[in-house]
């Protein structure tokens, strides 16, 4: 794949440290369903120059990834961002790694919704959930709906192969991180293409069959937004699509250049953030060029959280979301306040961040 050259923006200058933890509110706020192991969501909220910002890198994970998603926040609560290109975003329902009798009631949170990406690889379940919940997504959206899966990277190579063999019956649009491996995303796209050496009319060779007429397609997250190379999934040919998101990123204008350089395109998502971090997503989402976007983008995931850090959440109408910053609750963030030892990790953790992307800049 021939990669065109664009070169990463420059970082803007940062806001004095003591100004970011003046305006820094940090909240603890439920899930409404437990999500990738999460059952009370915490974040950073900015109340920032230019509008409500988000820190919300995941408590484990270190200070050098967690840097960049500061640097996110603060270039979007701080500077002015890339002009958008649409007004209104429309995205998709997210079902968690639930029970299928819990998919509909899950569907209807996501208002409108035609498209579905559905949780699957969870820690402790079977394949046999997996299918029996897809099918449950499957059955409610009906045959003209998109139903995408989710793995987070929970498969081996062998085990996302037959997965996408006993998912291949519900036409998956694509199937997200099968792998955690660069390489073994690039096994699996070259093992789904390979003909099965079972003979015909096989269940394995069926299902290989309506994996290549439905074109079930590879994206990549964690091997994007993790990586200390972003662009090493695109050059090595392992996903035929990138799911990018904002903080892990780096920012708007970051993320922009990675599609960019990348050349494959790409759907946008979040990471269970508030309503703050999902306008993030969405000026993303609005500012990405005609021909980049892919389809419906994961930033709907507020409505799995049970609260929220505004009176008038972003979460989706009629199958999408309007461009909107939203406003904050002082309310809402004193509802939601994290406990005085939370809300003091929070700050140190931006504090050290901060002395990271000082470091960096010189």
């Amino acid at each position: 794949m021939r990669l065109a050259h664009h070169p990463q923006p420059r970082p803007a200058a940062l806001p004095p440290l003591a100004e970011v933890l003046a305006v820094t509110r940090v909240v603890a706020i439920p899930a409404r369903t437990r999500f990738r192991g999460v059952s009370v969501r915490e974040a950073a909220i900015l109340d920032a120059p230019r509008g409500a910002s988000e820190f919300s890198p995941f408590p484990e994970y270190g200070d050098a990834e967690a840097a960049a998603w500061l640097a996110a926040a603060l270039d979007f609560g701080w500077h002015e961002q890339p002009a958008i290109l649409r007004d209104r975003i429309e995205v998709n329902a997210t079902v968690p790694a639930v029970a299928a009798e819990e998919v509909p009631a899950i569907l209807a949170r996501f208002p409108g919704c035609r498209t579905a990406k559905v949780k699957v690889a969870e820690r402790g379940q079977t394949l046999a959930d997996d299918v029996t919940r897809v099918r449950a997504v499957r059955e409610a959206l009906g045959g003209d709906a998109r139903v995408r899966i989710d793995a987070n990277g929970g498969w081996t190579v062998e085990e996302a192969v037959a997965a996408l063999r006993a998912l291949a019956e519900f036409d998956l649009d694509y199937a997200e991180q099968p792998c955690a491996g660069v390489d073994e995303l690039v096994e699996v796209r070259r093992r789904l293409g390979a003909r099965p050496e079972d003979g015909p009319g096989t269940a394995h060779a069926q299902s290989d069959a309506l994996l290549q007429a439905g074109a079930v397609r590879i994206a990549a997250d964690e091997s994007v937004r993790k990586a200390s190379d972003p662009l090493a999934v695109a050059r090595a040919g392992a996903a035929d699509l990138l799911v990018v998101k904002a903080q892990p990123l780096g920012g708007i204008r970051r993320a922009l250049g990675i599609v960019a350089e990348a050349g494959l395109p790409v759907i946008v998502s979040s990471a269970l953030d508030t309503s703050a971090g999902i306008a993030m997503g969405l000026h993303l989402a609005a500012a990405l060029p005609d021909g980049a976007l892919d389809g419906a983008c994961g930033l709907g995931t507020a409505a799995l959280l049970d609260g929220d850090v505004t009176a008038d959440p972003l979460v989706p109408q009629g199958g999408g979301i309007a461009m909107r910053r939203p406003t904050l609750d002082p309310e809402a963030l004193r509802r939601h306040a994290a406990s005085p030892e939370r809300a003091a990790w929070w700050r140190d953790r931006i504090t050290r961040c901060y002395a990271r992307l000082v470091g960096a800049a010189h």
